[in-house]
């Protein structure tokens, strides 16, 4: 467990670490790159580097925190990653049932492999299901997941790397948009942002830019014609201490 500076969250925990990449969205992945570092540090959790890797003593964390959380689950891994048997994906999701005080969030870039265990899990309203939507060639992953019977769906584009004209936000109530940061990162254009922020005041989704990114991105900011979008979608399940 890990206080977290992404913007949309406000915690991380991981059941698991590592991973392997499915696309483009993956190419410069901080997680692997945050793994090697932490390994070099001798941190015993990334022994295995960026190797799919199941951490069974973090289950027992949600339960100590006294405060209500919103928590990335999984920011260094994929919780429905091939190598991840169900049961234990189930064990996550009981963990997070128990636990309706605090938000879940868990995103995959696996979203046939969400979509196939999704009715051998007990969805809950404070497990916000997302996937990653990085490029026009990925789109078949906001399908599988408006399949599903999460009742928060959410869509993370970042790092916005393509436009998205064809992207049906039906069934979905929330999306993150952000650029690509880093030393090489890929160009975002602002008509591609534009484009979802539209579509998402049309139907009434929660719209959070998170980043221009670059190579300086506290430079570039968030701002999108002069306004931040920080919009989140209702919270029903969260009790507040």
């Amino acid at each position: 467990m890990a206080q977290s500076s992404i913007e949309w969250t406000e915690m991380t925990w991981n059941p698991t670490t590592g991973c392997n990449k499915v696309s483009q969205g993956c190419k410069y992945c901080y997680a692997e790159v945050m793994s090697r570092r932490l390994k070099a540090m001798g941190l015993e959790k990334y022994a295995n580097g960026f190797e799919l890797t199941l951490h069974p003593d973090t289950l027992k964390i949600p339960y100590t925190w006294k405060k209500p959380q919103i928590v990335f689950v999984n920011s260094m891994s994929d919780l429905f990653h091939e190598k991840v048997p169900l049961s234990y994906i189930q064990q996550v999701f009981e963990v997070m049932n128990d636990n309706p005080q605090h938000i879940f969030q868990v995103l995959t870039k696996r979203a046939h492999l969400l979509y196939e265990y999704h009715k051998e899990l007990n969805w809950t309203e404070n497990i916000w299901m997302g996937v990653s939507v990085e490029d026009d060639r990925v789109l078949e992953r906001v399908d599988f997941l408006r399949g599903t019977n999460a009742k928060v769906k959410f869509l993370s584009c970042e790092p916005l790397i393509g436009p998205l004209n064809n992207l049906d936000i039906t069934g979905i109530d929330w999306v993150i948009v952000g650029g690509e940061s880093g030393r090489k990162p890929r160009p975002i254009k602002q008509a591609w942002v534009e484009e979802i922020h539209q579509k998402c005041e049309i139907h009434g989704v929660a719209f959070f830019f998170k980043q221009w990114g670059g190579t300086n991105k506290k430079k570039t900011g968030r701002l999108l014609n002069g306004k931040t979008y920080s919009e989140m979608p209702v919270a029903k399940s969260f009790v507040t201490a």
